[in-house]
């Protein structure tokens, strides 16, 4: 009997599990939080080790001959880039006497707009002295500069207006020289041409004057855009407060180290590929999520451990020695990244099976400290290094069984000897870390338990994400086949009529009772 195996394959994995990748960022809360801590320190050292040098400013405020009320501030953005050139610079180092490089002073100063006319200078020095002093030769060279264009460009205005009108006084010239011709008695023009002329003489006396008239409204207005470009504000030091300079390094560290754990962390979540979620770590396995627990601690908590990790401890071993107890062969636990918790479950498992079911062997397979070296305490389970596994096993068909259960404890992690598995137990429960080991590595994982031919009856989560709503619970459909159509009760016959029950026309029978095609 075929079966259609599209319902898993028809829904496409996406590119981005965003819900993945929330949870693996939230978990590694710790990275951020450490990446966020150490900017706050680093900014707030950064404040007192490194503290701003002195600095003073000068505010300056400048006219514009093109000043609009709706300036979305062009103009002062112009002059606050000329502020920053070589030749106010060099300007002002030759008032201060200074001979240090103009784009090396250019590095030491800044200007901003704060209105549309209205100019800050900030500038830096060795004390507050030299400060207020380069802030007072700055912005005096901005305002010559700018006064210096401001003439230039009047001038140059009156300039080209006064040419005009002396061409036009030449046109006129030459007008009046055509009317004195044509008024003698002997001219060869007639009214009609006089006329014309009188006009154009007309003319160009009023655009004489008009052009006279603009050349001095554009010497008078370059006085007025001089008078108001001036400093407004005189050059006092700036006073820097230690702590709010501290708070504001340490807000803006703060924000920079959260910003890139957060980067670092969603980054790695999304090339490393750890699986998270128990619906992913139990389709990657091809095994259900059996029961959950937090990692057992390497120090033991003594008294403050809390009521509820033990009750869910006892949970879990409860829910494992019933799995267990329902297998005629033996059981392992195999890690994933939980070597300290699988042992300490291992113990648990024994513990309760040796109340009910008799003495249990554990065999140690983990690697590191072993738990066979540990010092036993009375009452606990036998621990015995997993080299006797083989011995125990027996090699024979006619081998007699163990006297005692062996439950066995082995890791899946890299580098593991798969060959040797199968004498922990041919049937295993997988104790997994989550967010521990690759989706490559639970699929290599499951396709190597498959080649040993270890079926893996299901998966504990260790550390699980505590908001985890998913579903770890794999269904692969009834194990039953279907009743036959044969076996459908008969329907009662009538009294009088003979009738014979035949299957339906839609339907056809094949000789594989299995198989119905309609």
């Amino acid at each position: 009997m075929t079966t259609s195996t599209t319902g898993e394959s028809s829904t496409a994995a996406p590119l981005l599990d965003l819900q993945s990748l929330v949870v693996v960022v939230r978990r590694r809360r710790r990275l951020w939080c450490a990446l966020a801590l150490l900017g706050l320190l680093a900014g707030a050292a950064l404040a007192v080790l490194r503290p701003p040098p002195p600095s003073a400013t000068a505010e300056v405020l400048v006219a514009h001959a093109a000043d609009q009320p709706n300036d979305p501030g062009t103009l002062i953005r112009t002059d606050a880039a000329l502020l920053r050139t070589t030749g106010i610079a060099a300007k002002a180092l030759q008032a201060l006497g200074s001979t240090e490089k103009p784009e090396d002073f250019m590095k030491e100063y800044a200007g901003a707009g704060l209105t549309n006319n209205l100019l800050e200078i900030t500038v830096t020095g060795r004390s507050d002295a030299e400060a207020q002093a380069r802030a007072k030769a700055l912005a005096e060279a901005f305002v010559a500069d700018h006064v210096q264009r401001i003439q230039q460009a009047a001038d140059a205005e009156s300039k080209a207006l006064l040419d005009q009108r002396d061409r036009m006084r030449q046109e006129l010239d030459q007008v009046n020289q055509q009317i004195g011709a044509g008024t003698q008695p002997n001219a060869a023009k007639g009214p009609a041409n006089l006329e014309s002329l009188y006009a154009s003489r007309a003319e160009l006396t009023a655009r004489i004057t008009d052009f006279g008239q603009r050349a001095a409204e554009a010497k008078v207005g370059a006085p007025r855009l001089v008078a108001g470009t001036q400093i407004v504000d005189a050059p006092h030091p700036v006073r820097q407060s230690l702590p709010k300079t501290a708070a504001t390094d340490a807000g803006i560290g703060l924000v920079l180290g959260l910003f890139l754990g957060l980067a670092v962390a969603a980054v790695s979540a999304v090339v490393a590929d750890r699986p998270v979620l128990r619906r992913d770590i139990a389709a990657h396995l091809g095994a259900s999520v059996l029961a959950e627990l937090d990692r057992v601690p390497r120090r033991s908590r003594g008294r403050w451990q809390l009521r509820r990790t033990r009750a869910a401890r006892e949970r879990v071993t409860a829910t494992l020695a019933r799995t267990v107890r329902g297998c005629a062969e033996p059981v392992s636990l195999l890690e994933l990244g939980c070597a300290h918790s699988t042992g300490a479950l291992a113990l648990d498992l024994a513990g309760a099976l040796t109340e009910q079911d008799g003495p249990v062997v554990v065999l140690d397979g983990l690697p590191g400290p072993q738990l066979a070296k540990r010092t036993a305490k009375p009452g606990e389970p036998t621990v015995v290094r997993g080299e006797r596994a083989g011995a125990g096993a027996g090699s024979g068909a006619g081998a007699a069984p163990p006297p005692e259960r062996r439950l066995g404890v082995g890791s899946v992690a890299p580098g593991t000897a798969w060959t040797d598995l199968r004498h922990l137990g041919t049937r295993t429960v997988l104790v997994v870390r989550a967010g521990h080991g690759s989706a490559a590595w639970l699929h290599t994982v499951a396709r190597r338990l498959a080649d040993q031919r270890i079926q893996v009856l299901g998966v504990v989560l260790i550390d699980p994400d505590p908001r985890d709503r998913t579903d770890g619970t794999r269904w692969e459909g009834p194990t039953e086949e279907p009743p036959a159509r044969d076996d459908r009760p008969t329907r009662p016959r009538r009294l009088g009529r003979r009738r014979t029950e035949r299957l339906p026309a839609w339907t056809v029978r094949v000789p594989d009772i299995d198989q119905e095609a309609r």
